[in-house]
């Protein structure tokens, strides 16, 4: 079997132990031995960040570009054998694991332009012979922490602006999913190795929250912690972080509503839901698993719904036609079957799906479920099922609708279907979210604009975008009098 060891100061290092990264379209395919770090390896790489800040920080805005698009451009050129493994080690389908590599490119391609353009301020004082500069410097070694769920976009959307903007990385990828991660690694490793100075600007630790994530969100060289998972873990991390006044930024998931009304274009509002509330394997914190639809399309809502599930292929995440995968692993189809039950005792209705099935190979799947016949204060409607679970609430008008769309914990994605401008342009304005659509799924974000959430979900400055640099940079401002 073949072993990927860790990435630290410039070398390929051993963990302390191994883990076997397995297929959940079919568990006895296993991709291979991945190091585990410990906390003592994980100090290794902070110490080896730290040490190469200086020459990162200042060197030539040309450098960092070239480093960047480097990364895109072999990414772009990889996206089918690339995308082969995402789809292989998480579940996604081979047309979605090559997507989402497409998007880690030009991630990498964006940022590299964006260390080209810093900018800054010169400003007139308000006391006369003296000026004033504005401008932005990067923080030092940030830790980064990334989910399963997007195994390279979340990872190329956190790394590309800290190295863009002078900051040197330690990257946790997660358990489940470390193949793309450590691709990601090898790709840099190439394009860093140039410069013997840079060794220590990327450093990739796999392995256990509780050692490598741990290490990092405590290390008082760490200065600043980018985190994409749980609600629990998130707020721990920050606690932590503010506690030793480290930047943090968490995003923590959601439970999004799409409002469908009366007036709304069924075949637009039933693809905006299947799609968000379904494809990839509905393991999206963007996913819609609340969908309020008015009492006038209710019923034909839910029959369409219904018709478009039975003609979706669920099966292996590489094979051609499949349109849903697996989900990760068994503890996630537990506990999506968990909450399937627990809805139907709480008095919601199976309209489709929701059961255990079996492939031609063992892995973890199932049928999407569709709940109706819940409310708002049901188990369902409350907490993230990370699954292809959404269950229906009949409201009355918009009004009824609205409220209940933002009586949630939760504030990130949330969409509407209407022909209407009026409820169109009120929702964009009422939604309790940090981005709304509007006759479009929940989930599907560009990469070149601000991403994140309220409420619950999310915690500190934006990714993605130009937004990006206002978590991975400080404003220094600088007085100058002619001598």
């Amino acid at each position: 079997m073949t072993r990927f060891d860790n990435y630290i100061n410039g070398a390929w290092v051993a963990g302390a132990s191994t883990r076997p990264n397995i297929n959940p379209s079919d568990i006895s395919d296993v991709i291979g031995d991945y190091a585990q770090a410990d906390a003592a390896q994980t100090a290794e790489a902070i110490a080896a960040a730290q040490a190469a800040f200086p020459a990162w920080a200042t060197a030539s805005p040309q450098v960092r570009f070239d480093v960047l698009d480097a990364v895109g451009n072999e990414l772009l050129a990889r996206k089918d054998e690339i995308g082969r493994l995402l789809s292989r080690e998480e579940g996604k389908t081979l047309p979605e694991g090559i997507g989402e590599t497409t998007r880690a490119a030009m991630i990498f391609k964006y940022f590299a332009g964006e260390a080209l353009r810093t900018g800054g301020e010169v400003l007139p004082s308000v006391r006369p012979g003296v000026g004033v500069e504005v401008f932005r410097q990067p923080l030092g070694v940030v830790g980064l922490i990334a989910p399963w769920n997007f195994p390279i976009a979340i990872p190329a959307w956190k790394i590309a602006p800290a190295l863009a903007y002078g900051n040197c990385v330690v990257f946790k990828p997660a358990e489940l999913v470390p193949g793309c991660g450590w691709t990601l690694a090898d790709i840099l490793s190439r394009t860093l190795l140039q410069n013997k100075e840079f060794r220590g600007v990327f450093n990739l630790v796999m392995g256990p929250g509780s050692q490598v994530g741990q290490t990092l969100v405590e290390s008082p060289v760490v200065r600043a912690i980018s985190f994409t998972g749980s609600v629990a873990t998130g707020r721990r991390i920050i606690s932590a972080c503010a506690g030793r006044q480290a930047k943090v930024q968490a995003e923590m998931g959601g439970k999004n509503p799409l409002v469908v009304l009366d007036d709304a274009d069924l075949a637009v509002a039933v693809n905006a839901a299947v799609q968000s509330a379904y494809f990839s394997t509905g393991q999206r914190c963007t996913a819609s698993s609340r969908i309020i639809v008015t009492a006038g399309i209710h019923d034909a809502f839910v029959e369409a719904v219904v018709n478009k599930l039975k003609t979706l292929k669920i099966d292996h995440a590489l094979k051609a036609g499949t349109d849903i995968g697996p989900v990760v692993d068994g503890k996630q189809l537990e506990q999506n079957l968990n909450y399937v039950a627990i809805a139907r005792k709480e008095g919601g209705q199976l309209a489709f799906g929701g059961e255990a099935v079996e492939r031609d190979t063992q892995g973890f799947y199932q049928l999407p479920a569709l709940i109706t016949g819940t409310t708002n204060a049901m188990t369902i409607s409350r907490e993230e099922v990370f699954g292809p679970v959404a269950n229906v609430i009949r409201v009355a008008d918009y009004d009824e609708a609205l409220a209940v769309a933002n009586d949630t914990e939760f504030g990130l994605s949330s969409g509407i279907c209407t022909r209407s401008l009026k409820y169109a342009t009120h929702y964009k304005l009422h939604a309790q979210a940090g981005m709304v659509m509007v006759n479009l799924p929940t989930a599907g974000v560009d990469y070149h604009v601000p991403f994140g959430g309220s409420k619950g979900s999310s915690y500190g400055p934006r990714e993605q975008g130009a937004y990006a640099r206002e978590f991975y940079t400080g404003v220094k401002t600088a007085y100058l009098q002619a001598g």
